[in-house]
């Protein structure tokens, strides 16, 4: 039988992940080992504003496991599942991603047509707050000179948070307007969050009946 497509996985789990308060940013399925018989990986990926809690996450695990078994995509075949949230260096592709990387360190690209940022189209940042008029605060000049710019959404064609090794500045962060709630401070945090049981060594595994 056939695998399912992650578009296919997708669909099946997003219901419950919104339930449980968290929002779906991806599914990816791949080999778990060079044999053709081992299971496959399935990976499903989501966030929320709030702080991740474990226990949450490990609930969220054994509910999308006992539906994707219910709902028999997988026929006969073995697959682990592995819940987690996205790592550090996440991409930011939607509002919310740019709400939740508030204090963070970005690095930006803007489009081929954008007016570039201090005769700059390709720069870092620190990411600041979203205004209402469709704009996001950006902090350049890192600890020695920062100052604030605004940049509308639209120009930027890419934006990918960077992993930061040591604290930002202080002056930094206030204009960035601090660190979005629950978030790791900046240089002091894990690269992702899985649930215990659903990390790449030991996630869990389910077979349709």
């Amino acid at each position: 039988m056939p695998m399912p497509t992650e578009e296919r996985v997708s669909q099946l789990v997003a219901e419950l992940v919104a339930r449980r308060g968290f929002d779906l940013e991806g599914v990816a399925i791949a080999a778990a080992g060079k044999d053709e018989l081992a299971p496959v990986r399935v990976k499903v990926t989501v966030d929320s504003d709030g702080p991740a809690d474990l226990d949450a996450i490990a609930e969220l695990s054994r509910q999308l496991s006992e539906l994707l078994d219910a709902a028999g995509d997988f026929g006969e075949s073995a697959y682990l599942l592995e819940v987690t949230t996205p790592g550090v260096d996440r991409p930011l592709t939607a509002d919310r991603h740019w709400r939740r990387a508030q204090g963070r360190k970005v690095k930006v690209a803007l489009g081929a047509n954008a007016e570039p940022v201090e005769g700059k189209t390709r720069f870092e940042a620190r990411a600041g707050q979203l205004a209402d008029d469709g704009t996001v605060a950006l902090v350049l000049g890192g600890k020695n000179k920062p100052h604030r710019v605004h940049v509308p959404l639209a120009d930027i064609a890419s934006a990918v948070v960077q992993v930061e090794f040591s604290a930002p500045g202080a002056t930094e962060l206030e204009l960035a307007g601090g660190i979005a709630v629950g978030r790791p401070v900046p240089g002091d945090e894990p690269t992702d969050l899985a649930a215990p049981g659903q990390n790449s060594d030991t996630p869990t595994e389910g077979v349709a009946e």
